[in-house]
């Protein structure tokens, strides 16, 4: 069996994992605030790219970064590049289906559990999906009640993130939402990681797939500029339909009031 080292870096690659969730929240719970604020494509295209900020950000990136953590006494490791990013679609899917969900009635608890649970599962789908895109010369196994106790982690962790993005409004809320957030995720990661174990094979067969340093520098300018372009469009003045609520947004603009010009009388 061979031995695990989740923390091969030091404390830098949890440091910047918690990090990073944190900047993708605080983007995503900007963007869910706009479309709040916002009505029919506008409302869209903020609740897509919360989803993206949530999910590709705030949650697989970090889980990538955790990721380069993860060492295994006896194998080098290499990524199954197609594998890793089927795993970033799914959470930015699966953020984006819960968001969806929950949003149809947000004073609907039930609505919520339902959208935290899909999403959680799907959170939990990314990890183990990620973690199938690992080659080493060894054999994965997983503890099955470990497992579950990530998924529940995973499904507590996406209602915190469904909830905070559709009632919080306020720069500090977001604030303090977003390190919440940080460390659910984190937790989350950390907790499906004990799960596992290797089971090192020595017969030095050469291993497909892409070595760490080859996937780091594309994930650190993709989410480079995916943070800029964020930091841009939450900053670009709101359209006027995006400070209305939907429905004052669709209403009929009010016609003028007319102006009435009294006649003054001549002076005596």
């Amino acid at each position: 069996m061979g031995h695990i080292n989740q923390f091969d870096e030091g404390l830098l690659t949890p440091v910047a994992a918690y990090a990073i969730s944190c900047i993708g929240a605080v983007l995503g719970l900007a963007c869910t605030t706009r479309a709040h604020a916002a009505a029919g494509w506008a409302r869209r295209r903020w609740f897509a790219l919360g989803a993206f900020a949530i999910g590709g950000t705030g949650i697989w990136a970090t889980h990538f970064v955790a990721m380069l953590g993860f060492a295994v006494e006896g194998t080098p490791i290499r990524y199954d590049v197609p594998l890793t990013l089927t795993s970033l679609a799914v959470a930015v899917v699966v953020v984006g289906a819960g968001l969806a969900v929950a949003a149809h009635d947000t004073g609907r608890i039930a609505l919520l559990a339902v959208g935290g649970t899909v999403t959680g599962i799907g959170v939990a789908t990314m990890h183990y999906l990620g973690m199938a895109a690992l080659r080493m010369r060894g054999h994965v196994s997983y503890d099955p009640a470990t497992v579950v106790i990530s998924v529940g982690v995973a499904i507590v962790a996406a209602t915190l993130a469904l909830y905070a993005a559709l009632h919080i409004r306020t720069p500090g809320a977001t604030l303090g939402a977003a390190l919440a957030m940080g460390v659910a995720v984190g937790g989350m990661h950390y907790t499906g990681m004990t799960a596992v174990s290797v089971d090192v094979h020595t017969d030095g067969s050469a291993l497909s797939g892409a070595e760490t340093s080859h996937l780091l520098a594309p994930l650190a300018a993709g989410l480079t500029l995916c943070t800029i372009a964020a930091l841009c469009m939450v900053g670009w003045r709101p359209h006027p339909d995006e400070d209305a609520t939907p429905d004052e947004a669709a209403a009929p603009a009010a016609p003028p009031t007319p102006v009435t010009i009294e006649r003054i009388p001549p002076v005596s």
